[in-house]
């Protein structure tokens, strides 16, 4: 790559000054991969934690046993109250000081490392609020929907899972995508538990080459372009799944 862009990019640098160091210098360039690639792994795997605690937490709602209901009323009150690198500085440094260490082999490491906490603590909060994307979908089906349910003998599960979920999904997305896509943003703030992420990758690039308007361009270039993908197979999703004539 940078046999490519190492010339363009220094003679950048040379006739306007502009440092962008990453596409011509290799260690720069491995430190950004390293974040791009860590930046992603994290926006998949905090957005499908989300996605898992938002379904459950919607089930759980619709359960007969009260205590669970005030349990998950509980959780959305206290994740959807508080800020989320609050949350994050909590998790890592509250519960992370009472996780076990593992032997390396001459010394210990967290056994839930940095990462691990992003992903948990970005996944709990986005999920606190898909329960409600959730819950306000599965309202939004028609009651004469699960009604004729009954008449073919389905049960209270069957009728949820079969038909009541896969329609509240469908009536969710617009909503969804737009909680997805706050979220994917969100985990830029892992960077103050030292995940290696795009943030964190960049700072320690313009921290050495004291290119801060440069790397901030390109950080800022790079949450444009993920937020583009994520909206377009979003909206490509609604349109496959859309049911002509429910929720039109």
């Amino acid at each position: 790559m940078l046999e490519f862009t190492a010339p363009l990019f220094l003679a950048l640098q040379q006739t306007t000054g502009l440092n962008f160091s990453p596409f011509f210098d290799e260690y720069d360039l491995g430190r950004l991969m390293t974040g791009v690639q860590t930046s992603l792994l994290l926006i998949l795997c905090v957005l499908a934690v989300s996605l898992v605690v938002g379904l459950l937490g919607a089930a759980a709602q619709r359960s007969r046993f009260w205590v669970l209901r005030f349990l998950v009323a509980t959780y959305i009150a206290v994740f959807r109250n508080t800020p989320p690198v609050v949350q994050l500085l909590f998790f890592y440094f509250g519960l992370g000081a009472f996780t076990p260490q593992v032997d390396m082999g001459g010394w210990y490491e967290p056994m839930i490392s940095s990462f691990g906490w992003a992903v948990i603590a970005l996944g709990i909060f986005g999920g606190s609020y898909n329960v409600e994307i959730f819950r306000a979908g599965i309202e939004a089906v028609p009651k004469a929907t699960s009604e004729a349910t009954e008449a073919l003998a389905f049960s209270p599960m069957q009728t949820f899972v079969h038909v009541t979920m896969p329609l509240a999904l469908r009536f969710s997305l617009p909503a969804l995508a737009s909680n997805l896509i706050s979220l994917a943003k969100t985990t830029s703030i892992a960077y103050v538990i030292a995940v290696p992420e795009m943030t964190y990758a960049l700072s320690g690039v313009w921290n050495d080459r004291l290119n801060v308007g440069e790397m901030m361009t390109l950080l800022f270039v790079y949450y444009i372009a993920v937020v583009a993908i994520i909206s377009v197979i979003m909206g490509q999703l609604e349109k496959r799944l859309s049911v002509p004539g429910l929720g039109k």
